[in-house]
C-alpha cells in the first residue's frame, strides 16, 4: 500500500501532515507534481516530478497507483478515475471519495463549469481553515487504521 499525493495543488499544511503519516505507519508517500518539490528527507517520502501539461501528473498517478493505494486530491474526475479503477481517493477537506458519492460530486463540478461558461461567478472553495484540516488528519487516521498493513 502507497499514498500518492497529486501535489500541485495540496495546501503545505496537508503535505505536513501526510509526512507525519508515512513515517509514523511506515508507508511509502509519493508527491507527484509539474514543479519539483522539496519533501523531508526520508526513505519513505519522495516526489515525482512529471512534465508541464494538462493531466500529465494525473495521468502518472492513474498508471502507477494500485488497487488498495490512497490518492489524496481534490480533483473530481481523476478520484472518480481511481475510484473505477479501486483505488481510494481522499480530498484535503477529509471527504472520502466513493462509489457511492463520486457522481453526484462529477455532476455538481459539471453544473458549477457550466455557469462559470455562462458567465456566472461562483468563486471557488474557501481556503482550508483549522476544522478542515482536523477533518483531513482525522480521515487519513481512520483510512489508515483499516488499510496499513500490521507490524
Amino acid at each position: 500500500m502507497q499514498i500518492w499525493v497529486d501535489a500541485d495543488a495540496c495546501p503545505k499544511v496537508i503535505k505536513e501532515i501526510l509526512y507525519r503519516a508515512a513515517e509514523r505507519v511506515g508507508c511509502p508517500l509519493i508527491l507527484v507534481a509539474n514543479q519539483p518539490l522539496t519533501t523531508p528527507p526520508s526513505r519513505l517520502i519522495r516526489s515525482v516530478h512529471v512534465s508541464a501539461g494538462f493531466d500529465v501528473a494525473d495521468n502518472h498517478i492513474v498508471q502507477s497507483a494500485d488497487p488498495g493505494d490512497l490518492v489524496i486530491t481534490a480533483d473530481i474526475p481523476l478520484a472518480a478515475e481511481l475510484i473505477d479503477n479501486d483505488v481510494a481517493a481522499l480530498n484535503p477537506r477529509g471527504e472520502l471519495y466513493t462509489r457511492d458519492n463520486i457522481r453526484e460530486r462529477l455532476n455538481m463540478r459539471d453544473f458549477m463549469d457550466t455557469l462559470r461558461g455562462s458567465g456566472i461567478q461562483g468563486g471557488g472553495p474557501p481556503p482550508l481553515d483549522q476544522t478542515d484540516r482536523q477533518r483531513f488528519a482525522n480521515a487519513l487516521d481512520r483510512w489508515l487504521a483499516q488499510n496499513a498493513p500490521k507490524s
